[in-house]
């Protein structure tokens, strides 16, 4: 389930919930079927942009309220629930742990690059930096024409206003995570 989704489902539960709305009520505010609304909050369907409206109309919430993450001190995210952001069959697969949020000034993925297989990327504008670690493998980083590799268990910080690759020319899929800031 996409954290969008997930977020949605969470959100609608938790603000019925502290309102003490059944799903008839909610229903009935928001001209949304109950079993719709059901689906949504367990994560099994994905509203579209016009039923996320009438969930925001209905119930007199923000959109910001009803998508974004719960703030809270403590946050699990498990591997096996994330869906790749990008992912190409047999060359790489990119996870978002820790996507965009406005109030941080960082983001974190887990990317899995395959055998003889490069990713390119653009630059993300002045005054950004990368912090990548590498778990298995060698992954062969080119920034600004100067290449690095970057061995298991090492880690490289650089800035990320210039295209940059990253490329697995050796044996076996390289994991890496990465951590994204800016100013």
């Amino acid at each position: 389930m996409e954290y969008i989704t997930k977020n949605v489902a969470r959100n609608l539960k938790r603000i019925r919930k502290s309102r003490k709305m059944s799903l008839d009520v909610v229903s009935e505010q928001t001209g949304i079927s109950k079993s719709m609304l059901g689906q949504i909050e367990r994560g099994e369907s994905v509203p579209t942009v016009e039923t996320l409206g009438k969930i925001v109309s209905g119930l007199r919430v923000s959109f910001n309220s009803l998508v974004s993450s719960v703030k809270t001190d403590t946050i699990i995210v498990e591997k096996e629930e994330l869906v790749p952001s990008k992912d190409i069959e047999g060359e790489y697969k990119v996870y978002e742990y820790f996507p965009y949020e406005e109030d941080r000034t960082f983001e974190i993925y887990m990317m899995e690059v395959e055998e003889g297989i490069s990713y390119s990327s653009g630059g993300h504008g002045e005054n950004t930096y990368e912090y990548l670690t590498v778990f298995t493998g060698v992954l062969t980083l080119e920034v600004e024409g100067k290449v690095y590799e970057i061995r298991e268990e090492n880690s490289i910080r650089f800035p990320t206003y210039c295209d940059h690759s990253y490329s697995n020319y050796g044996k076996g899929t390289v994991k890496f995570s990465i951590t994204f800031t800016w100013d």
